[in-house]
């Protein structure tokens, strides 16, 4: 076992209708989540108390949980001068704020421990346009993106109870050549690596990764990401 890092703080929220500036599209979101003081209960759909808007994207067993290492606010309030958003953690709408570990920390099927929960790493955040609505700008979700500092998603192996200040701990690393950092670089920088796309399909992937990868093999071309980053439909 390996100690990575710390859990900072732990956020939840609930589904409210938000409005998409310049349209009358409206849309629930729990972007916005609220510090929790107290341990809290995990399921296998994640912090018990938590929601999310769009049940078709967000959730679900393989988007139980969101990490987002704290580390980043420093980089994200050079980028975006006088963003109130980025005062406080939490912004990006992620359930765990850490310290000590950033995507280059981390492995594509980390199994991770943290208080009396037992998680994998299955998949990085792939940004959408909500970020966008969230912060007021309609090129965050790329910047994100191209920014790599993603964060991760968990799946809960081990329903359990954790609490601001728990220990980060490693206790096992299937993948050690398959860094998150490795994995959001072959996605949104090095697409078509097809040497690094065929090694990544022998994982055991989430079913929207592996068709992801799978069809850029096949079709020697990355996939539109217009609707996932601007909100076209």
């Amino acid at each position: 076992m390996q100690i990575l890092g710390t859990l900072e703080r732990i956020f939840i929220g609930k589904a409210i209708p938000f409005e998409k500036k310049g349209t009358d599209r409206v849309f629930k979101s729990a972007i916005n989540k609220s510090l929790i003081s107290g341990p809290v209960n995990v399921n296998e759909m994640g912090i018990i108390g938590d929601e999310v808007g769009d049940t078709k994207i967000h959730g679900g067993i393989d988007k139980a949980v969101h990490l987002y290492p704290s580390e980043h606010y420093e980089f994200w309030k050079s980028e975006l001068e006088n963003c109130n958003d980025l005062n406080q953690f939490g912004a990006f709408g992620e359930n765990l704020s850490t310290s000590g570990i950033s995507e280059k920390d981390v492995c594509l099927g980390d199994e991770i421990k943290i208080g009396t929960c037992v998680f994998e790493v299955v998949q990085t955040r792939q940004p959408c346009w909500k970020l966008n609505v969230k912060f007021e700008r309609n090129n965050m979700s790329r910047l994100m993106q191209d920014s790599l500092k993603t964060g991760w998603y968990f799946k809960v192996l081990q329903v359990g109870v954790m609490v601001a200040g728990d220990d980060i701990i490693l206790i096992n690393r299937p993948n050690p050549s398959w860094s998150l950092n490795k994995v959001v670089n072959l996605l949104y920088k090095d697409k078509l690596n097809y040497s690094d796309l065929s090694e990544l399909a022998k994982l055991r992937l989430v079913p929207s990764w592996q068709k992801m990868v799978t069809n850029r093999l096949k079709n020697k071309k990355v996939e539109d990401w217009t609707g996932r980053l601007e909100g076209k439909d």
